[in-house]
């Protein structure tokens, strides 16, 4: 059945006709709004033509006759729309909504049909006139007959807005959208166009009840809005609206105020809440509540303030058996009822609130969720034009608020838009010309009550002071009222709340409406409430900040900051909204007077209040806070308007700002940006999903302190571009903007790009994720050109075609500040050079016919992957390259090029400047397309390196930079070469080398064919790999032919273990240049640098045959030089054939087995190579494991070493080895040292050695050897004539050498050590000596010699004629006086020559010459022994004479001399004829003794060498010993280091030194000489000639001091040893030493460690050193030289062919300085020692000296202490040191990782491995 109010059919067309002139003349003013809203009811091509038509009145009138031709439906929704959002006339509006047969009908009953049940009829009657009743009710409360009937009563209430209503902004969420979407079935959807999915939607009220239909389902409709926005005032004009006919789809609409529904106390029925609280039908409430039931669909309740609702609206515990229309309820469950469709199921509610956390039945149950926004600026402008209509100003003041940008903020709330009207009409009355507004919100909300207090009182009674204090009471007593309402959550008053003299004060001045308030159906009792509830918080701020019973603590406690997301639990704040605002806006200055007046207090008592409040800003802006309570701080921060505090809290809020998911206003934005534009640093601003108006960009254009603004939203699109493009050139200091996720289009980024180019500061711009689809390049790149300090754009994700990328490929290039272009699938960044974007021309090469020939400085990296680009698009690649002559790197990896598109790219590629890389990866590339890379090797000369791999689909192609390769002219014909012959000269020049790896492609024997056919044109490869490709053992066969066929190969190393390796190296060729002129080919004639060739195979299976197969391929390589074979489990079989081919391999200079055990027999076999073939000039077998046999180039052309170590050769294997031994006579060395002879096989062995006759070094330590074996040795060694040296020890060295000659050797030197000797071996040893008259020297260390033993050993130590040397150390000799080693002394038989005794080192030492005719000795001791002590002591004197009379050197060391010591000393010893060489160093001697001393050695006229060094000598001891010098003519060394010598004991020398002509040394280091001692003996120095050596170490001159020394050491041109260290010369004296150096062709020695010389005397020493060809050794150390001085010296060693020895310890080396420094000591053959500790060497300088150590086979110590070395560096090491063959010292922090990798490798012979052991840990 149909509804009972649908009137009969009237005549639309006449209704539409009468209201048809007046709206044409209305709508004619708004012609723009009425084809905008048209387009919602009419399809576009129906609007089309009305573009042409230009009158005003005839677009109107053409435009309602279309909407009337669409019918009756389109017209009705029309005029409906027409009605809700325009505030029409009102006959217009009746003549209107008669038009469309709706509302007359309300205001009577329609004659309807007789119904056929009089039942019905009788319900339905009551219900109509219950719909007139709400019609009447609601327009006399909310509608035009509440404004006629009350209008004197309106005038009394300036807060009730009585002004015309002007419609808000409303915005509908998202979140309302994604609820539709899932509850809606898809088929309804699916082909619905929806709008974006995270931009909010403009709504007019309309669209709100556009979906309401006869379903059955409830429909909730939440709307939400910041206090002040209009929700109220809304929902009023909702009900009027609906009263008036404009929502039809309603028959009854209810509004309820949560604030009164506070006060009920009882619970309700459903019918109790509709008809007790709102209207009571007159008659029949049973019949109208049934149909209100029946009829639910059409039926309106809104709940208006769900935020002023104080109960608990939590639903979870209530009941599940749900609601009944007859249960009674308390309010909210009546509420959640309704929302779920409990109760009246199918009506629509409709609910208010501020923003807050939703219950979660309603937030489950929401259909539409949307915002009221308030005012825009349009509305703000409608609104104050109508507040000011009556007023001649009123153009005066909307031009003021549009002129502040603040106000205008202020005016976007609807409530404020009104107080600010009220404050501005008040002010411009009364100061037209100047009007000066309040600042922030408190303010205008004191003014607003200032001026509503004038308003009623006039101008006679009084100022505003005055009236503020007549009505203090008052004001008083309504903060009272507002705090204690606030705190008990009320909000609405009763009559007895409220003193008389306040209701009538409040109600006089508008402060408090007054209502009915219903609480049950009895009659309704008065209620009062606060116009607004930010009223009712701002007076109770002020009560806190006035009241005398508020306390400090009090305050603290009740300031706080509201967030935008309330929790379940609701706080005690819940109505406190703006109260934290309007007590932060009190605490301003501009506040104090007023609040003194109000409080009558002073203005201390008043400011202590203020203070409370802003330390407590202060304290809060120290938290961590959410992105809406900095919000919320900062609108706290602007309402104190002080400076101060605002720059304290944003120096404390200087981080990234972080604002997510909420919304912003103008005036939430105005508030950021005055507390950011008060701190003192740049700041980030980030808005992710934030809803804002565009007018907050406007805002943002006063933000001087942003550099980093980020905003990423869908909502962001053109509009907001354009808007922010407006704000841009206002933020001085913003250097990154980013837009992201957001709707921008071509056009708007074009806007946006346009206004930024005015941004000089801008460096990076991200626009990912938006709608950029089609873009106007050229466009933009010239825009972005003009942005100087520009580095970066980013158009990720923006759906780019390829067409428009490869257009931005072009214009990139083009664009002279542009330095990359990366793309890859969406990502697409563009980078700039920033301020050093002016490239530079560069005039500085000159092309043939003069013509200049400019290079670019920039480098343009460009890279355009996963693209889909095919082979169509390759030609266009192409072009793009060319266009640039300064691309770095090229990307085109992950496309479809193929091998035809890649083959088209590499044939132009000699034309195309690449400086880097070219990357064509995951291009489908087959064998054929690396065929076409290899062919590119050729022609392209700057390419250096190929990297393919098929498997893994990579293709990357490596060029150099090289200015030669840069700077090659365009493409041109290549010239005649007869011009070439005929006119200039050729130079011939290496290739560039080039690396090609071809890896993890697995290529068949027929792919490497391919490949090695190509290979053969490519003349200058470097390194081939082949790894990973699954090669055969028939591979390797072919592989190995490739030596043959490719002459250039260097290195051949294959691998087939389980990660194969196939790696070649090639010589480096020749290019023949043409010096005159350039030419286009610049190969004319490549030439192959002839050296040898490399093969090398491990961990490969090769049996027998294999071996002779692979053997004769190698035969036919003519230039082959090294063959290494590891892990190939070689059979003694194989190995047998393998040495059987070596006659044939011509060239062979290094064969080498490793990792491949050897059986004895086996080694025996390696052995005999050496009778095999001639060439063979060391064969060395290790551990049983590795090989290595050394050819010379010439037969016999030195002679043979064999090592035999490690490898468990016991006696067994003696009688074969010495067979083998016995055919080669020509034997340097034999080394069976680490085996199993034991005793018996060593006199096996010695027998064997007597038999043959040879000449070499036997080596067999660490065999087992016993004191026994000892014994024979040397007996052996005492009869056999061909034995000139032994050398034993048996401590843990286990040494044992012997030297043998073929012939008689003058020498014969036994050195005993460690033996352990007991007293039977002792004297078995004596007599072994005795026996060996041809003795020359005899060393015994710590063998357990006790004195008696050592008096037995003189005994029997006799020669036949010539010197015999006795060296003894033993632990007692530094026990024993001088005076007995002196009396020990004189037992040796001969004439005694040398004495030397060193107590430090327990070292008793003679020198002793025999005469044809030698003295008994036993009889003289014998003779001793009668006399007396005394007696005894004259003989033994005269003894000490005779044996003494040819003494030669005496040298004493640590001794302590008593005085009868020192007088032999100087009465017996010093004034023997013979004396040449004294020294006494380290001794301790009475203080009188050292003057008798020196007075003595004035009798040593024949001395040629005296060293008192550690003697602490005074200045006047030197006095005396002057004058003993003068008595030394043939004085050549003086030492007289470590003493305290002066500069005047220097001055002293000086002088007497200046005649001593034959002087060869002076050593006077340590001895605190300066300046002028040094001054002194620098003139002496002019006139030494034969000087050689010279140690002044460890003074204190000064570097002037130091440049006096050098200029004088320029005429010593025999020096050879020069030793300056810590003297702190500086770079001064460095740089005058290098002037010398040329001057010095005999240095052999130069120290100079720790002496300040920095980079500037460095670098000038180290290109000086280079003059200096017989320097042995150099040390730099503890100076801080720099990489320049370290690449100079590195430079010059190549020319210090003699050096031994480099100390380079802390001098800041770093790896930039260790390619050089290995690449100089790779040319240094005779290094021994390198140090490099303490400085800054890491794994890759690691790396660098590891590949220079296998050519240092004399290196003995390399020192890396105290670097950066890690694992992988040490590793390196290891491996690369096992190739020294010397090495014996290695100090390093990571020794024991260099010795684990080494060991674990199994590189290192087991030798090596034992010195390592050896040496002291230094970590």
């Amino acid at each position: 059945m149909q509804p009972p109010f649908q009137k009969d059919d009237l005549d639309l067309e006449a209704a539409i006709a009468n209201a048809r002139p007046q709206l044409v003349e209305f709508l004619s003013h708004h012609p723009d709004w009425l084809l905008t809203t048209s387009q919602r009811f009419l399809p576009g091509t129906a609007l089309k033509g009305l573009d042409s038509i230009a009158d005003h009145r005839e677009k109107v009138s053409a435009l309602l006759d279309l909407l009337e031709e669409a019918g009756t439906a389109t017209w009705k929704q029309f005029a409906q729309y027409l009605c809700m959002n325009y505030d029409l006339p009102l006959d217009l509006e009746i003549l209107l909504i008669s038009s469309t047969g709706e509302g007359c009908g309300r205001r009577h009953r329609r004659s309807s049909s007789v119904s056929d049940k009089d039942v019905k009829k009788q319900r339905l009657d009551p219900a109509e006139e219950y719909q007139h009743l709400l019609i009447d009710y609601i327009l006399q409360r909310y509608g035009s007959r509440r404004a006629a009937g009350a209008a004197a009563q309106e005038q009394m209430q300036p807060l009730a807005f009585n002004q015309a209503f002007v419609n808000l902004v409303i915005r509908q969420s998202k979140a309302s959208r994604l609820k539709e979407r899932t509850d809606k079935p898809r088929e309804d959807v699916a082909g619905a166009p929806e709008p974006e999915e995270c931009a909010d939607t403009a709504v007019q009220v309309s669209d709100l009840f556009r979906s309401v239909v006869p379903s059955g389902t409830t429909k909730v409709i939440f709307l939400f809005g910041k206090p002040g926005t209009g929700k109220t005032m809304l929902m009023h004009r909702i009900c009027q609206k609906w009263a008036e006919g404009v929502l039809p789809q309603f028959l009854f609409t209810f509004l309820f105020e949560f604030r009164q529904l506070n006060l009920l106390k009882r619970k309700l029925t459903l019918k109790e809440l509709l008809f007790d609280l709102f209207l009571q039908p007159e008659d029949s409430p049973d019949a109208v509540f049934q149909y209100l039931l029946e009829n639910a669909w059409r039926t309106l309740i809104i709940f208006d303030g769900l935020d002023e609702f104080a109960a608990d609206m939590d639903m979870s515990s209530s009941c599940k058996g749900g609601p009944t229309l007859t249960s009674h309820m308390s309010i909210s469950e009546l509420f959640a009822g309704l929302c779920r469709g409990k109760l009246l199921r199918g009506c629509t509610v409709l609910v208010t609130s501020r923003p807050k956390r939703l219950p979660d039945f309603l937030l489950n149950t929401v259909d539409l969720l949307a915002e009221i926004w308030g005012f825009d600026h349009e509305k703000v402008e409608e609104y104050v034009s109508r507040y000011f209509h009556q007023h001649s100003f009123k153009e005066q003041a909307i031009a003021h608020l549009k002129n502040n940008t603040k106000l205008l903020s202020m005016c976007l709330i609807p409530a404020l838009c009104y107080v600010v009207c009220i404050c501005l009409e008040y002010l411009l009355l009364k100061h037209q010309m100047s009007v000066e507004l309040p600042q922030t919100m408190t303010q205008f909300y004191i003014k607003m009550l200032l001026i509503f207090i004038n308003k009623q009182q006039g101008e006679c009674a009084g100022g505003e002071e005055t009236q503020l204090n007549c009505n203090k009471k008052a004001i008083l007593g309504l903060c009272d009222l507002a705090l204690k309402g606030l705190e008990d959550k009320k909000v609405v008053f009763y009559v007895g709340d409220i003193p008389e003299h306040l209701k009538e004060f409040a109600s006089l001045h508008g402060l408090l409406t007054v209502f009915e308030v219903k609480t049950s159906g009895t009659c309704p009792e008065t209620g009062y409430a606060f116009v607004h509830l930010s009223l009712q918080e701002f007076f109770a701020a002020l009560c806190l900040m006035v009241s005398k019973k508020v306390d400090k603590n009090y305050l603290k406690k009740k300031f706080s900051l509201k967030s935008k997301w309330t929790s379940k639990n609701e706080a005690k704040t819940e109505f406190m909204e703006s109260f934290h605002i309007f007590l932060s806006g009190l605490s301003s200055k501009e506040c104090r007077t007023f609040l003194m007046l109000l409080a009558e207090q002073d203005a201390a008592w008043v400011q202590d209040k203020q203070d409370t409040i802003l330390q407590s800003l202060k304290k809060l802006a120290a938290t961590h806070l959410t992105g809406p309570k900095v919000i919320e701080l900062c609108h706290c921060t602007f309402e104190t308007q002080d400076l101060k505090v605002a720059q304290h809290i944003g120096s404390l809020l200087n981080f990234k700002y972080e604002f997510k998911n909420f919304r912003l206003t103008a005036l939430d934005m105005s508030a950021l940006v005055f507390v950011v534009n008060s701190g003192q640093n740049l700041t980030h601003l980030d808005f992710a999903g934030c809803v804002m108006d565009i007018d907050c960009s406007e805002v943002l254009a006063s933000c001087k302190n942003v550099e980093h603004l980020s905003f990423r939203s869908r909502r962001c699109g053109d509009d907001f571009a354009a808007a922010l493009s407006k704000s841009l050139q206002g933020m001085g200091s913003l250097k990154k903007l980013e837009l992201t996720g957001g709707s921008i289009t071509a056009e708007g980024m074009t806007n946006l790009v346009q206004a930024s180019s005015q941004c000089l500061q801008l460096e990076e711009v991200n626009l990912q994720d938006n709608r950029i689809r089609d873009l106007e390049v050229k466009r933009v790149m010239d825009l972005f050109s003009r942005m100087e300090k520009l580095k970066k754009i980013d158009l990720s994700n923006n759906s780019l075609s390829l067409n428009t990328v490869l257009i931005l490929a072009k214009e990139v290039i083009a664009c002279q500040n542009a330095t990359e272009l990366h793309v890859r699938k969406d990502t697409v960044m563009i980078y700039f050079s920033g301020p050093s974007g002016k490239v530079p021309r560069s005039l500085d090469l000159k092309w043939e016919e003069n013509k200049e020939h400019v290079i670019p400085t920039r480098h343009v990296k460009l890279c355009l992957q996963d693209r889909s680009l095919s082979s169509q698009h390759a030609k266009e690649i192409v072009a793009i390259l060319q266009s640039c002559p300064c691309l770095s790197e090229v990307d085109l990896s992950g496309n479809k090029l193929g091998d035809e598109g890649c083959s088209c790219l590499l044939e132009i590629l000699p034309w195309i400047s690449i400086s880097k890389q070219l990357d064509l990866s995951q291009n489908h590339l087959s064998v054929n397309g690396i065929c076409s890379l290899l062919k590119s090797v050729n022609t392209c000369q700057k390419m250096m390196e190929v990297q393919v791999s098929l498997c893994h689909e990579t293709a990357v192609l490596r060029f150099t930079e090289d200015r030669e390769f840069a700077s090659l002219p365009p493409r041109e014909e290549p010239m005649s070469s007869t011009d070439d012959q005929q006119y200039g000269e050729e130079n011939q020049t290496p290739t560039a080398s080039k690396k090609i790896r071809l890896t993890d492609s697995h290529f068949q024997a027929s792919d490497l064919e391919k490949l090695c056919s190509v290979l053969k044109e490519c003349s200058s490869i470097s390194k081939l790999e082949l790894n990973d490709n699954q090669i055969s053992l028939k591979s390797v066969f072919f592989l190995a032919q490739s030596l043959s066929t490719l002459e250039h190969i260097k290195t051949m190393n294959l691998s087939l273990g389980h990660t194969q390796v196939v790696h070649l190296t090639f010589w480096k060729r020749i290019r023949v240049r043409n010096t005159s002129r350039w030419r286009s080919s610049v190969l004319a004639h490549p030439k192959q640098i002839a050296k040898g060739q490399c093969f090398r195979l491990r961990d490969c299976r090769v049996g027998p045959e294999d071996v002779t197969r692979l053997c004769q391929i190698l035969a036919q390589c003519p230039k082959l030089t090294e063959i290494a074979l590891s892990g190939n489990s070689l059979s003694d079989q194989s190995i047998e054939r393998l040495l059987s081919f070596l006659p044939y391999l011509c060239h062979l200079t290094l064969l080498s087995i490793r990792s491949n055990t050897f059986s004895p027999h086996c080694s025996v076999l390696l052995i005999n190579s050496i009778n095999l073939c001639e060439r063979i000039r060391m064969v060395e077998v290790r551990s049983s494991e590795n090989a290595f046999l050394h050819l010379g180039e010439n037969i016999r052309s030195r002679k043979t070493s064999c090592r035999l170590t490690d490898c468990a050769i016991g006696q067994g294997q003696i009688d074969e080895l010495c067979r083998v031994l016995e055919q080669h006579g020509w034997l340097a060395e034999v080394d069976f040292s680490r085996n199993q002879l034991g005793d018996e096989g060593l006199r096996c062995l010695l027998d064997h050695l007597h038999q043959v006759p040879i000449t070499c070094s036997l080596n067999l330590s660490h065999n087992r050897i016993s004191q026994d074996g000892v014994l024979h040795l040397i007996n052996a060694f005492a009869t056999s004539g061909n034995t000139t040296e032994v050398q034993v020890s048996l401590c843990s060295k286990a040494t044992l050498i012997i030297k043998l000659t073929s012939s008689d050797h003058p020498r014969k030197i036994l050195r005993l050590s460690e033996c352990n000797f007991q007293p039977e071996h002792l004297e078995k040893l004596c007599l072994l000596l005795e026996k060996c008259t041809g003795l020359t020297e005899y060393i015994s260390s710590n063998n357990n010699v006790t004195v008696q033993a050592a008096e037995r050993l003189l005994h029997s130590l006799r020669k036949n004629l010539g010197p015999l040397k006795i060296s003894i150390e033993e632990p007692w000799v530094c026990k024993e006086s001088v005076t007995n080693l002196l009396e020990l002394a004189v037992q040796a038989c001969g004439n005694i020559t040398e004495i030397t005794i060193c107590k430090d080192k327990t070292l008793f030492q003679l020198g002793v010459r025999f005469p044809r005719c030698l003295e008994k000795v036993e009889s003289v001791v014998s003779r001793l022994n009668l006399y007396k002590p005394e007696i005894k002591h004259a003989c033994f004197c005269q003894r000490v004479c005779e044996k003494c009379a040819q003494l030669q050197e005496l040298r004493w060391s640590h001794v302590e001399l008593h005085n009868d010591e020192a007088e032999m000393l100087v009465k017996i010893l010093l004034p023997l004829p013979q004396l040449k060489k004294f020294g006494l160093t380290s001794s301790s001697i009475m203080p009188t003794g050292i003057d008798y001393l020196i007075t003595g050695l004035q009798n040593c006229q024949a001395i040629e060498e005296l060293n008192l060094g550690h003697m602490k000598l005074s200045s006047a001891a030197i006095t005396k010993l002057v004058l003993a010098l003068r008595e030394m003519p043939s004085l050549k060394r003086l030492i007289l280091n470590h003493n305290s010598i002066g500069n005047d004991g220097c001055s002293k020398l000086a002088g007497t030194l200046r005649n001593m002509h034959y002087m060869e040394e002076i050593n006077l280091s340590h001895n605190k000489i300066g300046d002028p001692g040094l001054i002194n003996l620098a003139a002496v120095l002019l006139e030494m000639e034969n000087l050689k050596r010279i140690d002044l170490s460890g003074n204190s001159p000064s570097p002037a001091g130091g440049e006096k020394l050098m200029e004088a050491l320029a005429y010593c041109k025999r020096i050879e040893e020069l030793l300056l260290s810590r003297n702190v010369f500086g770079d001064g004296t460095a740089v005058k030493l290098a002037v010398c150096l040329p001057h010095m062709t005999n240095l052999k020695i130069l120290h100079l460690q720790n002496n300040n010389i920095g980079p500037a005397g460095g670098m000038e020493l180290a290109r000086a050193l280079v003059s200096c060809g017989l320097l042995e050794e150099i040390s730099l150390s503890e100076n801080d030289l720099g990489e320049g001085s370290i690449h100079a010296l590195s430079e010059g060693l190549p020319c210090l062919e003699h050096l031994q020895k480099i100390d380079l310890k802390l001098c800041g080396i770093t790896d930039d300085a260790s390619k050089s420094l290995s690449h100089g000591f790779r040319q240094c053959p005779s290094m021994e020692e390198i140090i490099l500790s303490w400085n800054a060497l890491g794994d890759r300088g690691a790396q660098e000296l590891a590949s220079a150590l296998p050519g240092m086979e004399k290196l003995k110590m390399l020192d890396l202490e105290k670097n950066r070395i890690g694992a992988c560096g040490a590793t390196k090491l290891a491996e690369e040191l096992a190739k020294c063959p010397e090495i014996q010292f290695i100090r390093s922090c990571l020794q024991m990782q260099i010795f684990l990798a080494a060991i674990r490798g199994r590189v290192w012979h087991k030798r090596q491995r034992d010195q390592y052991q050896k040496v002291s840990w230094c970590c």
